[in-house]
């Protein structure tokens, strides 16, 4: 089986002195057929990362990095980057993803066997295009295993990051792993305190999109219950696990909470997963606290906010996610009025499209019932309707502008304030989406602000 390995890559290995080997999940993609968009090229052989580079740079490919100590050369070849790494074994403190010490050798086993799952750990030689396999990883492949290199308990013990690449692997790849590998795992499930914030962040954040990786239907709920079942969920998320057991009402639910939030992850498109997986966040807490549900959308969005601090979440999609979890109440059965739905609608309506697919896949959890969710149809019949009117949905759609109420007399410390008055009225019918209209509503409409020039001082 030829890999598709670059040409520069396969000139690169000719030049060598040593033989040159494809390792990880670009081979096991391959034995498996899976197909990647963007793979990743990981290579290594028994030669110094010096050397290495040396040869490399001899071929005018553009070295990126090098590593001496752990004997690693980051290198863009034919616009695909590539990391090298020389044949070595490493030793670690319990948990820590980086090892304390680092051996050289020429012995692929004892390279393979520094690795952490045998999928993981099969080579394939550049030049020879054939694949070596120390540790029996293709038999796994083939039986869409993964099992760890060494003794479980040991390899998980090496690194608490390995708990959540199990979840992250298993899931976008559709493996499962063995009994002894789950087991290892949820032994060692306490190291994960020990991986830095952002590692775990990494890693979760691939596992909710880890239906994308190689399209495998549903990778992102399986991944999220295979960290649940290895202990790690409750540590990293213990705000979210707390909802394990949780009781919901029959009549709207027919899971528990934790069960229904990694449900709507399971449903919801890949733009909102993280708010998906947050959005009841606030239920275990408003029940502990308070004995019941109510209003815990507004504390899952503070929650959420927490959360995503502590693992150190992109600011923007921590507030976006923290938004959505807040508003997605409104209006769920359906009971708020046409005007204040509107109203909502055009102060919400950056955000209108996510809200909606959030709505969805919080309904669809509920009982698993992939129909239409009536607040989303009454919303999205509202503002067809709107839009049919020709109702502004945004400031930026107001047949008025800013400078113009100043010129009208608006003080412009009000102009922010009356310009989101107009928009509200213009939704809701009260007044047309007319400069003039719109300048003599505001004129008799802010009295009460006295905001008019020759009554407020600059």
């Amino acid at each position: 089986m030829e890999l598709g390995v670059p040409q520069g890559l396969k000139r690169l290995a000719l030049a060598l002195p040593e033989r040159l080997y494809a390792v990880g999940g670009v081979c096991r993609d391959a034995l498996a057929g899976l197909s990647c968009v963007s793979p990743d090229w990981d290579v290594c052989a028994p030669l110094s990362a010096e050397r290495f580079a040396e040869v490399a740079n001899g071929l005018g490919i553009a070295v990126d990095a090098v590593y001496k100590n752990t004997g690693t050369v980051k290198l863009t070849v034919d616009g695909v980057a590539v990391e090298y790494t020389c044949f070595r074994t490493d030793k670690y403190v319990r948990g820590e993803h980086t090892p304390v010490s680092v051996r050289f050798t020429d012995d692929i086993r004892l390279d393979a066997k520094r690795r952490d799952f045998k999928c993981n750990a099969v080579y394939y030689d550049v030049v020879g295009e054939s694949f070596v396999d120390p540790l029996g990883g293709i038999e796994d492949i083939k039986n869409k295993a993964v099992s760890a290199v060494a003794p479980a308990d040991k390899v998980f013990g090496e690194d608490g990051l390995r708990l959540m690449r199990l979840a992250r692997i298993s899931a976008q790849t559709g493996f499962t792993p063995t009994d002894e590998c789950i087991d290892g795992a949820y032994k060692n499930r306490e190291l994960i305190c020990d991986v830095a914030p952002e590692r775990i962040w990494s890693e979760l954040n691939a596992i909710l999109h880890a239906d994308a990786k190689y399209g495998v239907c549903g990778a992102q709920y399986a991944g999220l219950k295979l960290l649940h079942k290895i202990g790690a969920l409750k540590i990293i998320l213990p705000e979210l696990a707390a909802g394990e057991g949780m009781e919901q009402r029959r009549d709207y639910h027919d899971h528990d909470v934790l069960e229904h939030s990694l449900l709507a992850v399971l449903y919801a498109p890949s733009q909102i997963r993280l708010a998906a997986l947050l959005h009841d966040v606030g239920k275990p807490y408003c029940k502990t606290v308070y004995g019941r549900f109510a209003r815990h959308e507004e504390m899952g969005g503070r929650l959420a906010l927490e959360i995503c601090k502590r693992l150190k979440t992109p600011v923007r999609l921590a507030e976006r996610a923290a938004r959505l979890i807040a508003l997605h109440m409104y209006d769920l059965s359906c009971g708020a009025s046409l005007n204040k739905v509107r109203k909502f609608i055009v102060n919400n309506y950056d955000a209108l499209d996510e809200l909606l697919l959030l709505k969805q896949a919080d309904y669809s959890a509920c009982k698993d019932d992939l129909s239409v969710a009536p607040c989303v149809k009454k919303w999205q019949d509202i503002l067809k309707t709107m839009k049919e009117e020709g109702v502004p949905l945004t400031q930026k759609e107001l047949a008025v502008k800013g400078n113009e109420l100043i010129e009208d007399g608006i003080a412009p410390s009000f102009v922010g304030k009356t310009l989101a008055f107009l928009l509200e009225q213009a939704a809701m019918g009260c007044v047309k989406n007319e400069k003039q209209a719109l300048l003599r509503f505001a004129n008799s409409n802010l009295k009460a602000l006295v905001c008019k020039k020759d009554k407020v001082r600059y």
